[in-house]
């Protein structure tokens, strides 16, 4: 199965409450850090809710 690295680009601050817990959720807590996780319709779901705050890269 595909895998996707997200790393967060941007800050929290002045985002909404459902946005901060996505990106804890997805496991980032701060500017810079990459977590890999896989490619499922839930991740996939939660990168969307937070899509301008991360950047996706798929990997193998």
């Amino acid at each position: 199965m595909a895998r996707l690295k997200v790393t967060q680009t941007r800050g929290v601050v002045g985002t909404r409450q459902n946005q901060r817990e996505t990106l804890r959720t997805l496991g980032l807590r701060r500017i810079g850090q990459t977590v890999i996780r896989e490619d499922r319709p839930e991740v996939r779901g939660m990168v969307r809710t937070v899509a301008h705050l991360v950047t996706v890269e798929e990997v193998d």
